[in-house]
């Protein structure tokens, strides 16, 4: 299954990240470039890969604890990629960003089906992050979707990552549309 990640940033920028655990390289650079192409009006992010996303064309990429670390990253990507990284604490938060991570998505703000065994943070914890790091950017990630998303938003939270939200949606289209307005001051 390719999942992907909408987000948005303020400002209005929507950012769109492929992730896709289990699909062969090859096959994954193919479909990356192909939703370049598609999305040229957003940002593409590429998860776990900084050859992907190099050679794809994304503008970034998101690595998780599991992956190539975020100053090896910087190493090979250079200035060429906006690097994400994973963190749920402030301390590994700080090193990331330390590391050479432009942004960080914190979480699990919720329980999600997408990774069970994440320690839920909450959206305190993810609020803390957000204000430790400031003026970072902090997308909160887990288990968000409309119902749950002003409560991330009355903490101070204004950046967030969904899967469900958009592709469990009737309409992902309008999905979209209205967890951007929700972001939006």
């Amino acid at each position: 299954m390719v999942e992907i990640v909408a987000a948005s940033a303020r400002g209005g920028a929507e950012i769109v990240q492929l992730r896709h655990k289990s699909l062969r390289r090859g096959e994954l650079l193919a479909l990356a470039r192909e939703l370049r192409a598609l999305i040229a009006d957003a940002l593409l992010v590429v998860n776990d890969y900084v050859d992907i996303a190099l050679l794809s064309g994304a503008d970034g990429v998101h690595l998780g604890p599991d992956d190539l670390s975020v100053a090896g990253a910087r190493r090979v990507a250079g200035d060429r990629l906006l690097i994400g990284a994973s963190a749920s604490t402030v301390d590994a938060a700080r090193q990331a960003v330390e590391d050479g991570a432009d942004y960080i998505g914190c979480g699990a703000a919720f329980a999600t089906p997408v990774k069970s065994a994440k320690r839920i943070i909450g959206p305190a914890g993810v609020a803390a992050v957000a204000e430790a790091l400031a003026p970072v950017p902090v997308f909160g990630i887990g288990g968000i979707d409309q119902t749950n998303l002003p409560q991330l938003r009355a903490l101070g939270v204004r950046r967030a990552c969904v899967i469900r939200a958009v592709a469990d949606a009737a309409d992902p289209e309008q999905a979209v549309r209205r967890l951007h307005a929700m972001l939006t001051p």
